[in-house]
């Protein structure tokens, strides 16, 4: 039978939460292993218990979601963390990312769409909202490509080939690598190869990150 994965949620709107426990109990391949209403409560909560993802709130009363991505970043780098929120302005979306979020979405994208994001996630898809990539995408347009590249920038330019090219302006977008291998049409293991290939060429980690460099590079 195959481990479940084990989630925790950390908002400090009840019904939320109870609204998420309940979403997610109904879906075989998860299991909540805790609550909290805010960071300093989650990593309290990790002391006693582990988790796979966190679904973490960014506006808390308390330690807020921003400096909780940090700290677990800091204290438990294993787990994926996936922002979920209202908000989706730059400075939340570019400081989370930074911070080492590896998914934003928000709450008002439907229970599907949360829950596919959530898997995406531990897959190693980073999730992007439409409206968080849009107001990336209004961000890195007021952001110009440097006039000299560095000698990494221009190393990684001349060594990719046009089909990495292809893959890597669809990450700039912000597809999954299920999206990438239909709009190419290629298949999902292919460009799961590519995109490993990418990581290596530019040394980022992060799928969220590795979007934000690619839209700058090639604008």
């Amino acid at each position: 039978m195959k481990e479940k994965i084990k989630l925790m949620l950390v908002d400090d709107e009840p019904l939320l939460l109870e609204s998420l426990e309940l979403i997610f109990f109904m879906e075989d391949d998860f299991m909540v292993v805790g609550t909290a209403a805010d960071g300093a409560a989650a990593l309290k909560l990790l002391e006693n218990k582990s988790a796979d993802i966190a679904l973490v709130d960014l506006r808390m009363f308390g330690m807020g979601g921003l400096e909780l991505i940090r700290e677990l970043r800091s204290r438990h780098s294993q787990i994926k963390i996936l922002v979920l929120t209202t908000f989706y302005d730059e400075k939340n979306i570019i400081t989370a990312i930074q911070n080492g979020a590896d998914g934003y979405i928000l709450k008002d994208a439907g229970r599907e769409a949360i829950v596919n994001a959530v898997r995406s996630v531990m897959e190693g898809q980073s999730t992007l909202d439409k409206k968080v990539m849009s107001a990336l995408a209004a961000y890195m347009g007021k952001v110009q490509r440097p006039d000299v590249l560095s000698a990494a920038d221009e190393a990684f330019l001349h060594d990719i080939t046009q089909r990495e090219l292809d893959i890597c302006r669809l990450l700039a977008e912000g597809y999954t690598n299920s999206g990438i291998a239909a709009k190419l049409h290629l298949t999902e293991g292919t460009v799961k190869n590519y995109v490993s290939r990418i990581y290596d060429k530019t040394d980022i980690r992060d799928r969220a990150a590795l979007a934000v460099y690619l839209r700058k590079l090639l604008n």
